[in-house]
Protein backbone atom coordinates (compact mmCIF):
# COMPACT_ATOMS: atom_id res chain seq x y z
CA UNK A 1 0.00 0.00 0.00
CA UNK A 2 1.46 3.33 -0.99
CA UNK A 3 2.00 6.82 0.93
CA UNK A 4 -0.90 9.13 1.34
CA UNK A 5 -0.72 11.86 -1.52
CA UNK A 6 -0.68 15.38 -0.52
CA UNK A 7 -3.95 15.56 -2.46
CA UNK A 8 -5.65 12.79 0.18
CA UNK A 9 -4.28 14.21 3.16
CA UNK A 10 -5.25 17.56 2.52
CA UNK A 11 -8.69 16.41 2.15
CA UNK A 12 -8.36 13.89 4.87
CA UNK A 13 -7.42 16.96 7.37
CA UNK A 14 -9.97 19.24 6.03
CA UNK A 15 -12.95 16.97 6.36
CA UNK A 16 -11.75 15.59 9.88
CA UNK A 17 -12.02 18.99 10.87
CA UNK A 18 -15.65 19.86 9.61
CA UNK A 19 -16.35 16.78 10.72
CA UNK A 20 -15.15 17.99 14.42
CA UNK A 21 -16.92 21.35 13.83
CA UNK A 22 -20.60 20.44 13.07
CA UNK A 23 -21.52 18.47 15.84
CA UNK A 24 -20.43 21.52 17.88
CA UNK A 25 -22.88 23.77 15.42
CA UNK A 26 -25.92 21.35 15.30
CA UNK A 27 -25.37 20.53 19.36
CA UNK A 28 -25.47 24.81 19.46
CA UNK A 29 -29.29 24.32 18.31
CA UNK A 30 -29.81 20.57 20.38
CA UNK A 31 -29.96 19.29 16.80
CA UNK A 32 -26.40 17.04 17.22
CA UNK A 33 -28.30 13.53 18.43
CA UNK A 34 -30.53 14.07 16.23
CA UNK A 35 -28.80 14.42 12.63
CA UNK A 36 -25.70 12.40 12.89
CA UNK A 37 -23.89 15.78 11.94
CA UNK A 38 -20.31 14.01 12.02
CA UNK A 39 -20.95 11.54 9.45
CA UNK A 40 -21.70 14.13 6.53
CA UNK A 41 -17.94 15.14 5.79
CA UNK A 42 -16.36 11.61 6.83
CA UNK A 43 -18.92 10.01 4.06
CA UNK A 44 -17.82 12.65 1.54
CA UNK A 45 -14.62 12.03 2.34
CA UNK A 46 -14.72 8.21 1.61
CA UNK A 47 -16.17 9.33 -2.12
CA UNK A 48 -12.80 11.21 -2.06
CA UNK A 49 -9.92 9.54 -1.19
CA UNK A 50 -8.65 5.53 -0.87
CA UNK A 51 -9.70 3.43 2.15
CA UNK A 52 -6.85 3.60 4.57
CA UNK A 53 -6.87 7.41 4.58
CA UNK A 54 -10.09 7.55 4.97
CA UNK A 55 -10.84 5.13 7.81
CA UNK A 56 -8.57 6.27 9.89
CA UNK A 57 -9.80 9.89 9.55
CA UNK A 58 -13.00 8.35 10.46
CA UNK A 59 -11.46 6.02 13.88
CA UNK A 60 -9.83 8.99 14.61
CA UNK A 61 -12.43 11.97 14.26
CA UNK A 62 -15.00 10.74 17.32
CA UNK A 63 -12.25 9.89 19.53
CA UNK A 64 -10.73 13.67 18.86
CA UNK A 65 -14.01 15.17 19.59
CA UNK A 66 -14.71 13.17 22.89
CA UNK A 67 -11.22 14.06 24.34
CA UNK A 68 -11.79 17.54 22.71
CA UNK A 69 -15.78 18.18 23.61
CA UNK A 70 -17.14 15.43 25.82
CA UNK A 71 -19.13 14.92 22.66
CA UNK A 72 -19.95 11.38 21.90
CA UNK A 73 -19.35 10.51 24.98
CA UNK A 74 -16.88 7.94 26.81
CA UNK A 75 -19.04 6.68 29.00
CA UNK A 76 -21.58 4.87 27.62
CA UNK A 77 -18.54 4.14 25.23
CA UNK A 78 -20.52 6.07 22.19
CA UNK A 79 -17.05 7.71 21.14
CA UNK A 80 -15.17 4.27 20.57
CA UNK A 81 -18.78 2.52 19.21
CA UNK A 82 -18.75 5.61 16.77
CA UNK A 83 -15.01 5.22 16.03
CA UNK A 84 -15.20 1.59 15.26
CA UNK A 85 -18.96 1.93 13.16
CA UNK A 86 -17.13 5.01 11.45
CA UNK A 87 -14.06 3.39 10.34
CA UNK A 88 -15.49 0.55 8.89
CA UNK A 89 -18.30 2.43 7.22
CA UNK A 90 -16.43 5.07 5.41
CA UNK A 91 -13.35 2.16 4.72
CA UNK A 92 -15.41 0.29 2.64
CA UNK A 93 -17.50 2.77 1.15
CA UNK A 94 -14.24 4.41 -0.02
CA UNK A 95 -13.13 0.96 -1.12
CA UNK A 96 -15.94 -0.04 -3.23
CA UNK A 97 -16.14 4.06 -4.13
CA UNK A 98 -12.50 3.50 -5.32
CA UNK A 99 -13.04 0.16 -7.25
CA UNK A 100 -16.26 1.42 -9.31
CA UNK A 101 -15.52 4.94 -9.10
CA UNK A 102 -19.19 4.91 -11.84
CA UNK A 103 -21.64 3.40 -9.33
CA UNK A 104 -24.29 5.25 -8.29
CA UNK A 105 -23.57 7.40 -4.75
CA UNK A 106 -26.93 7.04 -3.39
CA UNK A 107 -26.82 3.19 -3.74
CA UNK A 108 -23.46 3.12 -2.18
CA UNK A 109 -24.13 5.25 0.70
CA UNK A 110 -27.41 3.71 1.33
CA UNK A 111 -25.52 0.17 1.87
CA UNK A 112 -22.60 1.70 4.24
CA UNK A 113 -25.11 3.68 6.57
CA UNK A 114 -27.36 0.59 7.10
CA UNK A 115 -24.00 -1.54 7.62
CA UNK A 116 -22.92 1.38 9.95
CA UNK A 117 -26.44 1.31 11.83
CA UNK A 118 -25.81 -2.53 12.45
CA UNK A 119 -22.62 -2.32 13.71
CA UNK A 120 -23.71 0.64 15.95
CA UNK A 121 -26.60 -1.88 17.12
CA UNK A 122 -24.59 -4.84 17.62
CA UNK A 123 -21.94 -2.97 19.76
CA UNK A 124 -24.59 -0.90 21.69
CA UNK A 125 -26.30 -4.57 22.22
CA UNK A 126 -23.20 -6.24 23.54
CA UNK A 127 -22.72 -3.35 25.58
CA UNK A 128 -26.18 -2.93 27.30
CA UNK A 129 -26.05 -6.78 27.58
CA UNK A 130 -22.85 -6.82 29.53
CA UNK A 131 -23.83 -3.96 31.89
CA UNK A 132 -26.99 -5.49 32.68
CA UNK A 133 -29.35 -2.64 30.54
CA UNK A 134 -32.15 -3.25 29.17
CA UNK A 135 -30.13 -3.83 25.61
CA UNK A 136 -33.79 -4.76 23.29
CA UNK A 137 -34.92 -1.33 24.48
CA UNK A 138 -31.66 0.70 24.09
CA UNK A 139 -31.36 -0.24 20.80
CA UNK A 140 -34.63 0.22 19.58
CA UNK A 141 -33.96 3.87 20.59
CA UNK A 142 -30.77 3.81 18.74
CA UNK A 143 -32.18 2.44 15.54
CA UNK A 144 -35.34 4.70 15.54
CA UNK A 145 -33.26 7.84 16.59
CA UNK A 146 -30.87 7.86 13.75
CA UNK A 147 -33.28 7.63 11.10
CA UNK A 148 -33.20 11.58 10.34
CA UNK A 149 -29.33 11.63 10.30
CA UNK A 150 -29.25 8.76 7.94
CA UNK A 151 -32.05 10.51 5.80
CA UNK A 152 -30.04 14.04 6.14
CA UNK A 153 -27.04 11.99 4.64
CA UNK A 154 -28.55 10.45 1.85
CA UNK A 155 -29.95 13.50 0.63
CA UNK A 156 -26.70 15.79 1.22
CA UNK A 157 -23.49 14.17 0.74
CA UNK A 158 -24.17 12.50 -3.34
CA UNK A 159 -24.62 16.00 -4.65
CA UNK A 160 -21.60 17.01 -2.18
CA UNK A 161 -19.73 13.99 -3.32
CA UNK A 162 -20.51 14.72 -7.33
CA UNK A 163 -19.66 18.56 -7.20
CA UNK A 164 -16.36 17.37 -5.92
CA UNK A 165 -15.75 15.51 -7.94
CA UNK A 166 -16.79 17.64 -10.66
CA UNK A 167 -14.74 20.15 -9.45
CA UNK A 168 -11.30 17.72 -9.17
CA UNK A 169 -11.81 16.50 -13.00
CA UNK A 170 -11.74 20.38 -14.13
CA UNK A 171 -8.55 21.30 -11.64
CA UNK A 172 -6.76 18.31 -13.43
CA UNK A 173 -7.44 19.14 -16.61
Amino acid sequence: MSRPSPRELTYAGLFGAAALLLPVLFHLVHLGRLFLPMYLPLLVLAFLVRPAPAAVTAALTPLLSAAATGMPPWVPPVAPIMAIELAVMVGLLSLVATRWPRANEWLLLAAALILGRAISLGLGYGYSLLMGLPAKTLVQISFFAAWPGMVLNLVTVPPIVRIARRSKRQSTT
